[in-house]
């Protein structure tokens, strides 16, 4: 059952990409915070639909520790279910993502309508600079800049190298940084069709200042923060 009801949940995730998608692209003259919302409306939908097929809901803690200025988010990745559910929490976001996806036809178009930071992931030292360069121009659009420090999703349980990039930006930028932990991953495995009921945890934590600190800093403030928060949260198969 498990797996009829993760199907069923993935071919209403492509039925929604393929309505949606070409949305982005009709909405690109509308102002962005107007095209956010039009896009989001998947996010919306995508949640529901996980809730009703797989039994997957999520709890948010901390919402006063939200800042009223947009800044940095930084996240712990697991799965691809806090890509979804970070849209409707801090609102409007950029993210960063491959260059590549921006050339897919419709789907990259209606990407690149949400002024994502796309950058070059065959050199390091270049899309570090993409990151801090773009990442200072959204956030002087009062646009949140959502980041996974690990770069790449990591196993439930297990952690990954944190990268200097966010914390670059927060240095160059000044702005706060708001860490994010999660147990995700349990309910949605990495590389996984399967998706197990349950109830996943969010935890908003205090923001970060960043001023007068180095980017090193930063990255090992907000490393110690998720990682020690991760360790806390309980099992959410059970929940």
């Amino acid at each position: 059952m498990l797996f009829i009801r993760s199907l069923l949940f993935y071919l209403g995730q492509i039925v929604s990409t393929l309505i949606f998608a070409p949305v982005g692209v009709i909405a690109f003259p509308l102002n962005f915070n107007t095209r956010y919302f039009l896009i989001t409306r998947w996010s919306v939908f995508n949640l529901w639909w996980l809730r009703i097929c797989c039994g997957v809901k999520h709890v948010i803690i901390g919402n006063e520790n939200i800042p009223d200025t947009p800044c940095i988010v930084m996240c712990k990745h697991q799965s691809a279910f806090e890509t979804i559910a970070l849209q409707l929490i801090f609102m409007p976001q950029v993210w960063i993502l491959k260059r590549e996806l921006l050339k897919i036809p419709v789907y990259g178009w209606g990407l690149a309508s949400m002024q994502p930071i796309a950058i070059d992931r065959d050199s390091a030292i270049k899309s570090f600079r993409q990151i801090v360069e773009q990442g200072c121009s959204r956030l002087k659009q009062k646009l949140w800049v959502i980041i996974f420090p690990e770069g790449t999703r990591v196993a439930a349980g297990e952690k990954g190298t944190y990268l200097p990039g966010g914390g670059m930006l927060a240095e160059k930028s000044g702005a706060d940084v708001v860490p994010i932990a999660h147990n995700a991953g349990y309910l949605w495995p990495r590389n996984s069709l399967i998706k197990k009921p349950g109830t996943v945890t969010f935890v908003i934590g205090p923001a970060i200042k960043s001023k007068g600190k180095t980017a090193k800093q930063i990255t090992e403030e907000v490393e110690a923060w998720i990682e020690g928060t991760v360790e806390t949260l309980p099992d959410p198969v059970s929940s």
